[in-house]
C-alpha cells in the first residue's frame, strides 16, 4: 500500500539552525537564537501532532534528548525507512551531527511495537563519502516499486543502486535545480507521490529528456500530476505527504505556507483526491529548511503478534 495510518515524529529537545547541513540546504535561515527556536519548534510540533490525531492518524511521539545535540532530529525520515515486508533501512547521512540521531532510542521504540524481519544498513557508505538520506533523497512509489531521486551531494548513484537492488525497486533518477540553478538537496523538496496524485515541480528539471521521462513514469503509473512553479517550490509545496485516516480515507499533509502558495485550481485538484491537512510550522521550516513531509517518518512495518 502506498500510504500508512501510522507515523513517527521526534519531539525536539534542542532544535536550532544546523550549520552542518546549511552548506547545501538553501532553505535554512538562522533568524532566531537557539532558545527561541526551540520554544517555537515545540509549540509548532505539538500543534502538528494534535492536528494529525484529530484527523485520525496514529502518531508515535519520541522525545529527543538534549545530549548529544542533534538540531535536526525533528526530521527523522532521513536516516531510516520502513517497509511492509518487515524491512528497516538505515541510511548514510552527510551531516556529521545527523548521524548521531541513529543512537537515540528510536529503533528500540520500533522494535517494541513492530515486527522487524530484516535490517538493511547502508550507513557504512558514509566512510566512502557516499550518501542517501532516506525518503528525503528518494520519493518512493511503494505500489509500483519506483524510487524517484534527484542527483545531489546527499544522494549518490551507488547508494541508490544498492537500495534499489536490495529492496527490488526501479530507479527514476534526474537532475533538479532551484531558480538559481543550484542543485536541489532533497528530492522530497520538489515532489511527492501519493496513491493517485503526484505534486511535482517539473520546472526544476533542466534536461528535457529527464523531465519527459519523469512525467511519463508518473502518468504510466496512473498519477494525476499537479505541476508547481519555483515560487511554490520555495513555499514548500513539494514537501507534502499522503497518509490515510483510520477509515482508510486519504489525507494530504502540508504546511500552511505550502497551501497558501497554491492556486485555487490546484487546491481543487488536491481535493479531488484527498482531504488537505494543513499545519503551522512556519519557524521549523525557515530555521530547519524542512517542512511537513520531512517531519513524518512513515511506519509501514507489520505489528507484533
Amino acid at each position: 500500500m502506498q500510504t500508512t495510518n501510522t507515523v513517527l515524529m521526534i519531539r525536539p529537545a534542542r532544535f536550532a539552525f544546523n550549520p552542518d547541513t546549511a552548506v547545501n540546504n538553501r532553505f535554512q535561515q538562522p533568524f532566531l537564537a537557539p532558545e527561541q527556536a526551540q520554544q517555537k519548534a515545540l509549540e509548532e510540533f505539538d500543534g502538528y501532532v494534535d492536528t494529525l490525531r484529530q484527523h485520525g492518524v496514529e502518531v508515535l511521539v519520541v522525545q529527543d534528548t538534549p545530549a548529544p545535540h542533534t538540531p535536526d532530529s525533528i526530521f527523522p525520515n532521513n536516516w531510516w525507512s520502513s517497509h511492509a515486508d518487515g524491512s528497516l533501512v538505515l541510511y548514510p547521512m552527510e551531516g556529521q551531527n545527523r548521524r548521531l540521531e541513529r543512537n537515540k532510542g528510536v529503533l528500540r521504540v520500533l522494535e517494541e511495537r513492530f515486527a522487524i524481519h530484516t535490517t538493511i544498513d547502508l550507513s557504512p557508505l558514509e566512510q566512502q563519502s557516499m550518501f542517501l538520506e532516506g525518503t528525503g533523497s528518494m520519493v518512493l512509489d511503494r505500489e509500483h516499486r519506483i524510487s524517484y531521486a534527484c542527483h545531489s551531494g546527499r544522494t549518490h548513484t551507488e547508494a541508490l543502486r544498492q537500495f534499489a537492488e536490495q529492496l527490488d525497486y526501479r530507479l527514476c533518477v534526474f537532475h533538479a535545480v532551484d531558480r538559481h540553478h543550484a542543485p536541489i538537496y532533497h528530492s522530497n523538496v520538489m515532489m511527492s507521490v501519493g496513491t493517485d496524485l503526484s505534486v511535482v515541480c517539473l520546472q526544476a528539471l533542466p534536461d528535457a529528456n529527464e523531465r519527459q521521462a519523469l512525467e511519463r513514469s508518473l502518468r504510466d503509473t496512473g498519477k494525476d500530476i499537479l505541476a508547481l512553479d519555483f515560487d511554490q517550490l520555495e513555499g514548500f509545496a513539494g514537501n507534502m505527504l499522503e497518509v490515510h485516516d483510520k477509515h482508510g480515507q486519504p489525507l494530504l499533509v502540508m504546511s500552511r505556507s505550502a497551501w497558501a502558495s497554491l492556486q485555487p485550481r490546484q487546491r481543487a485538484q488536491i481535493e479531488q483526491h484527498s482531504r488537505p491537512v494543513i499545519v503551522n510550522i512556519d519557524h521549523i521550516e525557515r530555521i530547519g529548511g524542512g517542512s511537513a513531509r520531512c517531519m513524518l517518518a512513515e511506519v509501514h512495518l507489520p505489528a507484533r503478534n
